[in-house]
């Protein structure tokens, strides 16, 4: 009764304010991406961003009291970081090197659809549902459609073909690393958590930023006041405020209605990647993205409705 009642009674002001944040935040960080991109390259992009937010974080966590988890927790949590930002969120800082962020914003609205494909233990529920079957097979129809209308081959724009790849396998890991951290016990408050995985992940991107010589291309001192922006927007806006929003909507708010951000933020990316970086929008592009929400809808909706239902049955 009491779960009931903090949904019905959160101050509306704050869940409009906090939906807002998801839908249009965390669908202009593309564009801020976009823009950080022009003075920092991409992996060291990745690692000042979450080292700083992983930072503050974990820094206004234990002026609150929290813990640092065990050091038998630290791994679990840190691999969920690597898998989830360093190969999610890095993989699309990458590709926005080679393609639009509107294109990009469209493969990662696969997301949801992975979640249904890996998830092992609820195959079951899954693939037993007609809906969630063609939805899945709906939102891929849609991925097709978007790969057909750029005219991907390794003998062309090849750089373009692998990054299509690179930002599917990208949704993919970001899906399996949510569901490695939600099947796998790990010590530490959701703040803490989040924390150590920004932290992680930064870390990680280090490696390959050094690796490729990506601190030669780079210089503070030349950062122009956009990029600058663009760098804070993306640290307190898109990694802080962004995720706690989240966080707390999950609390107040059935978990169908917060990942409707999954619906928007492509919507949200394409507009303003075609508003104010005059990226082209094409028809066949639109279509692809039509259909994929459309899939990913029908997903969510299904499994939600059938939840529901088996709640119901129970309560009788």
């Amino acid at each position: 009764m009491s779960n009931t009642n903090n949904k019905t009674n959160a101050p509306q002001t704050l869940v409009i304010a906090a939906f807002a944040s998801l839908y249009i935040i965390w669908g202009s960080t593309y564009l801020a991406i976009l823009i950080a991109l022009k003075d920092i390259p991409p992996f060291l992009l990745a690692a000042i961003r979450f080292i700083i937010a992983g930072v503050m974080l974990y820094t206004w966590c234990r002026i609150k009291g929290q813990r640092t988890p065990p050091l038998k927790s630290l791994g679990t949590i840190g691999l969920s970081g690597v898998l989830i930002l360093f190969f999610g969120t890095g993989s699309l800082v990458w590709v926005e090197q080679y393609i639009a962020s509107g294109v990009a914003a469209i493969i990662i609205a696969t997301t949801p659809l992975w979640f249904v494909l890996l998830d092992k233990r609820q195959w079951k529920f899954h693939f037993n549902n007609k809906y969630i079957l063609a939805g899945l097979l709906i939102g891929f129809v849609g991925v097709l459609t978007l790969f057909a209308g750029n005219n991907l081959s390794f003998t062309g724009n090849r750089m373009v073909s692998i990054s299509f790849i690179v930002m599917l396998l990208g949704s993919f890991m970001w899906a399996a690393g949510s569901l490695y951290a939600k099947y796998t016990p790990a010590e530490g408050t959701t703040g803490m958590k989040a924390a150590i995985q920004m932290m992680a992940a930064g870390f990680i991107a280090l490696i390959p930023a050094f690796a490729t010589g990506e601190q030669h291309h780079f210089s503070a001192a030349h950062l122009s006041p956009q990029v600058v922006g663009a760098l804070l927007y993306l640290v307190t806006f898109g990694s802080l405020i962004g995720y706690i929003s989240y966080i707390w909507l999950l609390s107040v708010r059935p978990p169908s209605l917060v990942g409707t951000y999954a619906y928007v933020n492509p919507v949200v990316a394409v507009f303003l990647g075609w508003l104010i970086a005059h990226e082209p929008i094409g028809g066949r592009q639109v279509a692809a993205l039509v259909i994929i929400i459309t899939g990913v809808i029908i997903v969510n909706f299904s499994k939600e409705k059938i939840v529901k239902r088996d709640n119901k049955n129970l309560a009788a």
